[in-house]
């Protein structure tokens, strides 16, 4: 087996896949006709989202994210961490933690994307 995607469930999946591609320079790899499934082109392992009006549809009960008690997060990776908050930020995310040095090597900060989901942006681990 192999991890294919993640999707997380959204009121608009349109706009959030145009948030993204804003925010976090990720392009749409698909989005249905109906509008209620998309995909970004993130590499081996897309990230998409579905909305949870058709979610509802299929008899689940789809929760909201909450950013101040979130259960996961998404991680990008880049080169330019400051650069990365300012351009999200300027998209429409919220700042949750400006960009820190940690004692791993890494840099890392954090955003909350337009539906509450939290935004890891972070340097690539260094080998050792």
């Amino acid at each position: 087996m192999k991890f294919a995607y993640t999707i997380l469930y959204v009121d608009d999946v349109a706009s959030t896949l145009a948030f993204y591609g804003k925010a976090f320079a990720l392009p749409t790899r698909f989005l249905h006709d109906s509008g209620s499934y998309g995909e970004l082109e993130t590499g081996a392992t897309a990230l998409a989202f579905a909305s949870r009006a058709m979610l509802r549809e299929l008899g689940k009960t789809p929760q909201a994210p909450a950013l101040a008690q979130p259960s996961s997060e998404i991680a990008l990776v880049t080169d330019d961490v400051p650069g990365a908050v300012a351009r999200a930020v300027a998209a429409g995310a919220t700042l949750v933690q400006d960009s820190k040095d940690m004692p791993w090597g890494q840099t890392i900060a954090y955003v909350g994307d337009v539906n509450g989901f939290l935004v890891e942006l972070c340097t690539p681990m260094a080998a050792d």
